[in-house]
């Protein structure tokens, strides 16, 4: 057990006398230092000198009023919310090692203490209580006010204080942070008489922060999660108004597509350049107030709806004027299509299918290439997130530019660094002389795709959100900076939403690469598009492979668009370069298609009048039947359970043989056939 009971006695530092001569030393004008002095301590003692805090204070200056407290509790609510149950569950431990776990603002004032109450006397002596405060400027250095200072994790033992009356306690402290921009928002400190002292008190509040900042980041997804779900109806509707809305700190977290085109327009009649970012969006006001008090020159009062749930303002939605109108998808539903698709005859050529769900997709694309917005492409695996990719930035104002793609589930950690960040010469051992140029720099002016950016390590995810907030890189063992300017796109097949709670993808990153999104249809919610892709992937590959193009039969084409294609896409086009080069004819038929994509309707699916083994004769079955299932299962046996064999053997379609298989209760001798080979 890492701590003791009480009235066990600890070890303390060696030098603390020594601590105490420098002190006395540096009183005295000698501000050299000390070797026994840390110089964390050294430094925050001469922050207290130069701002003339009073080495001889013996307790900090008096709690502010009740009311004040009270009004700053509840601004503080939150912090509270989060930290009680973390507080509560380390009263014991508290009870046996004769310490308080104090819980403060930003600011050093004490919200809230949990401990042993053998203590509540000493700590009253020196204002060890609600409503205190101990900032440095207040209480020169202790643990609380030092931690604020430097933004770390830090211990403060006995004379290691700045001022007479404290230096017979022990404190150690850690920050908590806000989980979206790193915001202090609070301290979390562990106090307790000098003969308590435990260094591992210092892991004690490390851990407690880490706990409490992982509920503040649930809170903030809950109120996210909330805000869109009351938006939705707005966000996705008809109307040709452009939609943005902000969270409770007025930070832009979700757009439509229209929302881009509207702020270009009205930079456009500003006489400003057009090109709007809509992460860099941000809107201020007052904690109890609706609206902002202050609005950009663009924006008008108006425009603006607060979004309040039972009393609580969950975010704002701002509904921008444009000056296009929605096409009808009514009784000309049909032009509309076809007016999209010859828009789409440049960039978003290569995307290939009517369906009303990849038409949105598309059409979305369209709007969000006009921005340097970062967009998130969601979609399962081989859905065509990467010809996305590609299309938005050949529609973009960056086209010129390079287009830079990188897998982040295609490398380790450390490789992974390495191609994103790049590297100086003589940064590790195999470097390449000269370094190497990375990612993120080789995008510079152009688009950098991040494919399955839900596999980012958690540790390198902070750095990269730093390039995107300072637009800075700084290469593997470099000290200078690269300024760089690229759109960033990236695609996931996760839910990241859930990759957040779960606590292994950053909220904070997860907002900034989030602030737009493409949910791209799976292949089997469209398979009224397969003729027409199907076709585009046989002129494609044909030409690559340099063989004569193929059509396809209407049998096979049903064949087709009746399977599931888990692997989308590219299952799709893996299948049909197959055929292309294997199959023989002009016309690929259904005897072409591989047995695992057939599949059965069910309206030719018979239930058998019985059951029976392979071998014998069904009941409920004719003579001629029994003799036809028969011959189904010599055929079967006879082939190995190649369903194409069997069905040319037998001078029938490949559907019937499956149709038959099931009439006569025989599914299961396909299987039996192709493992043990009979």
């Amino acid at each position: 057990m890492p701590f003791g009971r009480p009235g066990q006695k600890f070890s303390v530092p060696e030098n603390d006398e020594k601590v105490m001569a420098s002190w006395e030393k540096f009183l005295g004008g000698d501000e050299f230092g000390s070797d026994a002095l840390r110089r964390l301590v050294d430094d925050s003692w001469r922050r207290c000198l130069d701002n003339a805090v009073d080495p001889q204070r013996v307790q900090a200056p008096p709690p502010m009023r009740e009311d004040r407290l009270h009004s700053l509790r509840d601004d503080c609510r939150e912090l509270l919310e989060a930290s009680q149950p973390v507080m509560a569950s380390a009263r014991e431990l508290l009870a046996e090692t004769g310490t308080v776990m104090v819980l403060t603002d930003g600011a050093g004032v004490i919200l809230n203490l949990e401990g042993d109450p053998r203590l509540r006397d000493a700590a009253a002596d020196i204002h060890l209580i609600s409503g205190a405060s101990w900032n440095e400027l207040a209480c020169g250095t202790n643990a609380i006010g030092t931690a604020i200072e430097v933004g770390q994790p830090i211990q403060i033992h006995s004379a290691e204080h700045y001022c007479s009356g404290i230096k017979r306690w022990s404190c150690s402290a850690n920050v908590i942070r806000d989980p979206y921009d790193g915001a202090i928002l609070g301290v979390i400190d562990v106090s307790g008489l000098s003969e308590t002292f435990n260094r591992h008190s210092l892991a004690l509040v490390v851990a407690t922060a880490g706990r409490i900042e992982n509920r503040l980041a649930q809170q903030e997804m809950d109120f996210r999660l909330r805000l869109l779900d009351h938006c939705m109806d707005r966000l996705s509707g008809s109307s040709s108004e452009g939609v943005i809305v902000f969270d409770r700190r007025g930070r832009a977290v979700k757009a439509n597509g229209a929302a881009t085109d509207a702020l270009i327009d009205l930079q456009r009649q500003r006489g400003e350049v057009a090109g709007a970012d809509l992460s860099r969006l941000r809107l201020n006001w007052r904690k109890q107030a609706d609206l902002p008090d202050e609005l950009p020159p663009w924006m008008r009062r108006e425009w603006l709806e607060p979004v309040v749930t039972e009393g609580e303002r969950l975010g704002i939605v701002l509904r921008l004027p444009t000056r296009r109108t929605a096409p009808s998808r009514t009784a000309g539903a049909d032009t509309a299509a076809a007016t999209e698709r010859e828009a789409d005859s440049g960039a978003f050529a290569r995307i290939a299918g009517d369906a009303p769900s990849l038409r949105h997709a598309i059409g979305r694309a369209r709007q969000l290439a006009k921005s340097r917005a970062p967009v998130l492409l969601l979609g399962e695996t081989g859905v065509g997130k990467d010809v996305f990719a590609q299309c938005l930035h050949a529609a973009s104002a960056g086209s010129e530019g390079a287009f830079v793609a990188l897998n982040c589930g295609g490398f380790s950690r450390e490789l992974l660094t390495s191609e994103l960040f790049g590297y100086a010469e003589g940064a590790f051992t195999g470097a390449r002389r000269g370094g190497m140029t990375g990612k993120i720099e080789a995008a510079d002016g152009g688009t950098l795709f991040l494919d399955e950016i839900g596999e980012m390590p958690k540790d390198l995810q902070p750095h990269f959100l730093r390039v995107l907030e300072s637009g800075e890189v700084y290469r593997i063992g470099e000290t200078r900076p690269r300024k760089v300017n690229f759109r960033l796109i990236a695609a996931t097949n996760r839910d990241l939403r859930g990759e957040v709670e779960a606590g292994r993808f950053r909220m904070d990153l997860f907002y900034r690469v989030a602030v737009t999104s493409i949910a791209i249809p799976p292949l089997r919610d469209r398979a009224s598009d397969i003729p027409l892709l199907a076709a585009r992937l046989i002129q494609e590959l044909a030409r690559r492979q340099g063989v004569a193009p193929r059509g396809l039969s209407a049998r096979a084409i049903e064949v087709l668009k009746a399977y599931a294609w888990p692997g989308n896409v590219r299952e799709l086009r893996n299948v049909i370069e197959s055929r292309l080069l294997t199959a023989e004819g002009e016309e690929l038929g259904e005897v072409d298609i591989p047995d695992e994509i057939w599949t059965v309707p069910d309206a030719d699916i018979v239930p058998p009048p019985a059951t029976a083994s392979p071998g014998e004769p069904l009941r409920g079955l004719t003579g001629m039947e029994n003799a036809e299932r028969l011959a189904l299962l010599r055929a079967m046996q006879a082939h190995k359970g190649n369903m194409t064999a069997v069905a040319r053997d037998l001078g029938i379609a490949k559907s019937t043989v499956y149709a038959k298989l099931r009439r006569f209760g025989l599914e299961g001798v396909v299987g039996e056939a192709r493992r043990f080979q009979i």
